[in-house]
């Protein structure tokens, strides 16, 4: 099976620093699976989530899209990507604009990639809304007016409006406490399983990552440490990296 995404001996480095923060790595995502890419501050995730998001391109390597070179050139192919591919940021205080009602701002995936408007676009944002289990009248009101999980369902909601075929998910949950963060995990789990979507999780969480993703890929220094099925990572990693990540981070409650 082709993967859906790719990096391929992918490097990044920022200017004027002193090592890179990404090198050499490969992995890639199968279509309708999930992924965890697991370290601490500085591993090199975020990095290797934007090249992922066609944000960043590679200093070396490449990244792929359906088994092609992703092209920021190739402005077809570049379109395809932005409609199969959507982000759902850490922190859902400040990734929603506070201008705008929470109608907008799920819609704004369907009027930027020119995919629906009008009343096609209003019932596939209140399919959005139910998806996440937030009421219709959620368009009407805005941000400011939800908690924390309820507005990161609006940001798992205005992912998925635009139906993409993958979910890249930086720390979605890090920001909420312990009880939210079952839900949202549960909520990501239910929407991969019922709209077929492959799922990346960037994570510094082990046991958030095991509640989600069937593969896990753990980076260290910008350097994959080790990499397989979750079950297996966690039930004989085969680096002490890995072990000590294992130990020194709470689990969630089963």
């Amino acid at each position: 099976m082709t993967p859906i995404l790719e990096l391929r001996n992918a490097g990044f480095r920022y200017r004027k620093a002193a090592t890179a923060a990404l090198d050499d790595v490969s992995f890639a995502v199968e279509p309708g699976r999930s992924l965890g890419l697991v370290g601490e501050s500085g591993a090199g995730k975020t990095t290797a989530l934007s090249l992922l998001l066609g944000l960043t391109t590679p200093t070396s390597g490449s990244v792929l899209f359906d088994g092609e070179p992703l092209n920021p050139r190739d402005r077809a192919q570049l379109r395809a990507f932005r409609r199969s591919v959507q982000p759902v940021f850490q922190d859902p205080y400040s990734s929603l604009d506070p201008r705008q009602s929470v109608g907008r701002i799920v819609g704004e995936p369907l009027a930027s990639l020119g995919l629906a408007s009008g009343e096609e676009a209003r019932e596939r944002i209140a399919h959005a809304l139910d998806s996440v289990a937030l009421p219709a009248d959620a368009a009407r009101r805005y941000p400011h007016e939800f908690s924390g999980g309820q507005r990161q369902r609006i940001a798992i909601a205005r992912a998925i409006v635009s139906r993409p075929r993958v979910l890249l998910a930086d720390e979605p949950v890090s920001a909420l406490d312990v009880t939210t963060r079952i839900q949202i995990i549960d909520l990501l789990g239910e929407l991969a399983a019922n709209e077929g979507m492959t799922v990346v999780m960037v994570s510094h969480d082990l046991s958030v990552v095991a509640a989600l993703c069937a593969h896990t890929v753990v980076l260290r220094g910008g350097r994959i440490v080790e990499q397989g099925a979750t079950a297996e990572v966690l039930r004989t990693p085969s680096d002490d990296y890995t072990r000590r990540l294992l130990a020194s981070v709470p689990r969630l409650p089963a």
